[in-house]
């Protein structure tokens, strides 16, 4: 980065990782000065009307910065590029994505950037603080989730953005009932309110669906039971069935984990619960076989005999 100029022009450097607009730039130099760095090859233009104080390569922060700059007036990052920067993880796009006013169009957005529009890009969108300018954490996540490939990877970007402790599945419904318009909305609300009643990983939405798709009770999601290991989350309890069921994720193979879960069960089968484990793929890929078996189990306990909150027996015919 070029150093020895004014502290307007060093702030400014400092601020946007050395990426500047070159109306900024020659506001703070001068025309001249400009056009000899960018001739020398000391600066070099990186977009329409951007320009980077150094003659290397983009680091991934001043890519963020051309994206913007060259999206203009309002623009805003958004979507997962909003999300990652604060704390989403595990989901990879390289792509930059930039919102801006519906009002506004970008005749040469930044190389790599995805330019979205939006009527709804106000105070209550934008964060009003951090660099580089970006939608505020729910809005990004309700975007992304919008913006994403599939229906299955919004329904997960969904679920990661409340079980990493990052936003509620409140705060994700607020922006949803603020965003009439955006793409998905009725599939959005329904996997936030399977997120408000306790399922919070994908594979437990998926979960939630077999349940509903084949007609079987609704059971208590991730309830809490006082165990010897101190407190624990079960993923799905009938209690007048006595039956858990636990879906494993791949973390499940890890050794440490897998026995701690077998302790758990075993406590639990002392205590007289009956536990079925399924792992994600099964609840994803063959839901019949899983849906078959909580129901065999569900039907030998009302035959043991009824119990509080028993639903109807034509549920296991």
């Amino acid at each position: 980065m070029t150093r020895g100029f004014g502290t307007e022009f060093e702030r400014l450097c400092a601020r946007q990782a050395g990426v500047l607009t070159v109306a900024s730039a020659m506001q703070c130099l001068g025309r001249s000065a400009v056009r000899s760095r960018l001739a020398s090859g000391r600066w070099r233009l990186v977009a329409g009307g951007v320009i980077l104080t150094q003659s290397g390569p983009l680091g991934d922060r001043q890519q963020l910065w051309v994206s913007i700059l060259a999206a203009g007036q309002g623009a805003a990052l958004a979507g997962l590029t909003a999300a990652t920067l604060d704390g989403l993880t595990g989901f990879g796009d390289r792509r930059v994505h930039v919102l801006i006013p519906a009002s506004r169009r970008v005749r040469r957005p930044a190389t790599g950037s995805v330019v979205h529009r939006s009527r709804l890009l106000g105070a209550a969108d934008v964060h009003p603080n951090r660099l580089p300018r970006r939608t505020r954490l729910a809005r990004s996540l309700v975007d992304a989730a919008a913006w994403a490939g599939t229906e299955r990877t919004a329904r997960a970007i969904l679920a990661a953005g409340v079980q990493q402790r990052l936003v509620t599945a409140d705060q994700l419904t607020q922006v949803l009932h603020r965003c009439q318009r955006v793409p998905r909305r009725a599939l959005m609300r329904a996997t936030l309110a399977d997120v408000a009643g306790g399922a919070e990983a994908l594979s437990e939405l998926d979960f939630c669906d077999l349940v509903r798709r084949f007609g079987l009770p609704e059971p208590d999601r991730q309830f809490r039971r006082q165990d010897s290991q101190g407190r624990r989350w079960l993923d799905a309890v009938w209690e007048w069935a006595r039956l858990v069921v636990e879906i494993d994720g791949r973390w499940h193979m890890d050794a440490g984990a897998w026995w701690a879960d077998m302790r758990r069960d075993n406590e639990l089968t002392i205590d007289g619960y009956r536990v079925l484990r399924f792992p994600a793929f099964a609840v994803r890929d063959n839901p019949e076989t899983v849906a078959r078996q909580i129901a065999s189990a569900l039907r030998q306990a009302h035959e043991a005999g009824p119990g509080p909150g028993l639903p109807a027996a034509g549920l296991f015919r």
